[in-house]
This record gives C-alpha cells, sequence and structure tokens, in this order.
C-alpha cells in the first residue's frame, strides 16, 4: 500500500515537472516579456474587493476619445456599457449624446439600399477604420491592435498598459532606430512605431482635474482595463459570495463527518468492551474449568 502511494506521488510530481518545462519553453516570449519590470501603481480594482473609480472612467474615456480612438478600436464595447453599473457610469442622456457623434452604416432600407445614421446605445463603438488593411496603410505599415482586451492580453496587464505610455526615453546611444520608429523601454525589443500619445495640459478634464502625463495614462490604462472586464466588479462579488458559501459548505461537512465518525467510534468502542469480557470470560473458564457457573 505504501509502494502504490509512492508511486502515485512520483507520477504526479513528475507530471507538474513535465507541465512546468513546457510552460517555460513553449511561451518564451511571454516569459521574457513578464520579466520586465513594469511601474507598479495601487490600482483601486485589484484584489477581491476590488472597484473602478467613477470619475477615473469618466476621464479616461475622453482620454481614449480625444486622443486614442482616432488610431485604435474597442469593438467588444457597445455605447450602451457606458450606462451599465460597474462602468464609468455616465446618464443615458449623456451616453446618447456621445453615441450621436458617430454615424453608423445600416440597412437596405425599403429601397434595398444602405444609408448612414447617427449611433444608437445599442450600437458598437465605431471603428476608425473599416478593415485592418486601411488602418495599416494609414499607419505606416503598423497596425494599431483593438483596446478592447488589452489589458488582458499584454503580460503585466494595467502596469504594461500604464509603464507603456511613460516608457517614451531618448534612445540610448549606439541604438538603432529607423525612420518613424521611436525608443520605449517598456516595449520588447525597445521600438515602437507610435510617437509618444500624451504632452501635460494635452487635453482639458470636464471635472477640472489637472491632466498631467501621469493622471492622463493612469485614467486611460483604468478604462481599458474596465473595457477588457466590464463586469469586473460584479465577478469580485460572486468570487466573494463563492469563497463564504465554500466555508460555510466545508464546515458543515466536517461537522457531519465528525458526527458520522463519532458514531462508528462507539460501536468500535463497544466491540472492544465485548471481546475484552469474552476474553477475560475464556480465560477464567480455561483456568477454573468449563462451567463458569461451578467457579467457586
Amino acid at each position: 500500500m505504501k509502494e502504490k502511494t509512492l508511486d502515485h506521488l512520483n507520477n504526479f510530481i513528475n507530471k507538474i515537472l513535465i507541465i512546468t518545462f513546457l510552460s517555460v519553453t513553449a511561451f518564451p516570449a511571454f516569459s521574457e516579456e513578464k520579466n520586465v519590470n513594469f511601474i507598479e501603481n495601487k490600482w483601486s480594482f485589484d484584489g477581491i474587493f476590488g472597484t473602478f473609480d467613477r470619475a477615473s472612467l469618466q476621464r479616461g474615456f475622453q482620454v481614449y476619445q480625444e486622443v486614442c480612438s482616432g488610431c485604435h478600436s474597442v469593438k467588444h464595447l457597445s455605447y450602451r456599457n457606458l450606462i451599465e453599473k460597474g462602468g464609468p457610469e455616465f446618464s443615458e442622456d449623456q451616453a446618447k449624446a456621445i453615441a450621436k457623434q458617430f454615424e453608423v452604416t445600416d440597412g437596405p432600407n425599403s429601397e434595398g439600399e444602405m444609408f448612414n445614421r447617427p449611433a444608437k446605445l445599442s450600437d458598437k463603438f465605431v471603428k476608425p477604420y473599416p478593415n485592418v488593411e486601411a488602418s495599416t496603410a494609414a499607419n505606416g505599415g503598423a497596425y494599431p491592435p483593438d483596446m478592447s482586451v488589452l489589458a488582458k492580453a499584454r503580460a503585466g496587464g494595467a502596469d504594461y498598459i500604464y509603464s507603456l505610455l511613460l516608457g517614451y526615453e531618448e534612445a540610448p546611444e549606439g541604438f538603432d532606430l529607423d525612420d518613424g520608429v521611436y525608443y520605449n523601454k517598456y516595449m520588447p525589443g525597445q521600438k515602437i512605431k507610435m510617437s509618444s500619445p500624451l504632452d501635460d495640459g494635452l487635453i482639458e478634464y470636464s471635472d477640472g482635474t489637472e491632466t498631467t502625463v501621469e493622471q492622463m495614462a493612469k485614467d486611460v490604462t483604468a478604462f481599458l482595463v474596465w473595457s477588457s472586464e466590464p463586469h469586473l466588479e460584479a465577478q469580485h462579488k460572486m468570487g466573494f459570495k463563492t469563497i463564504i458559501y465554500l466555508v460555510i459548505l466545508l464546515t458543515l461537512v466536517y461537522l457531519s463527518k465528525q458526527k458520522v465518525w463519532a458514531r462508528f467510534s462507539k460501536k468500535k468502542d463497544s466491540k472492544n468492551e465485548e471481546d475484552a469480557f469474552d476474553k477475560v470470560e475464556e480465560i477464567v473458564t480455561q483456568y477454573e474449568g468449563e462451567d463458569p457457573k461451578t467457579f467457586k
């Protein structure tokens, strides 16, 4: 039995080692990106009790709208998401006003023709380019990635985006850069085709917050994390409730186990007492004779 247990343990350890080896060798680029020391920030949405700062999300949307949306799409978001709980929580009128700034192609109409109309809350965010080829051609051969799930797709998540926005520097001496390529110490390879998108005072926040590069980078990062997981707060709440439920369930299971095994323990003790009595009786019988009633 002991040998079987050791064999199972050895097999389990071998499987863990194989999985670890494959993880390290199969994703070298991801591992390299993960080892970068990004700028760490205290994010309000981190941890099981994390929540989004509504004001920061609204400012982050403004940065995306006025700075990033000319090149980058967020194709998985709809304008109605802007009014949902757990997000920027704009009012319905504000969200409708935002949507109406854009035109979408709809149809066909009664004459079989497509037509343009103002966007509605049910529409997806309008993309800056109709297709990948158009976006690549307009950006010197570089494709601006969709930002819908950027925070989840990059190792480092929020810290990666925040660091990248603040990582533009003069290239070190001897570091070769082609025309239209910029040095960014947090970009894999330290080369990026996007110029630094943020400057102090570039936009004016509607709530009066000072628009430093760090503040805008922090706000737009929070917005992009939310766009990656619009229901993050609900998931945190559900996760917490699940943990509480499991703790209660495990407690009940443990108490039930104790109660069930207590019965077996009593039966075992009772059987042991009977066995002990029978043994004593047998010894006494052998010593005095066949019939215990003749004991003197």
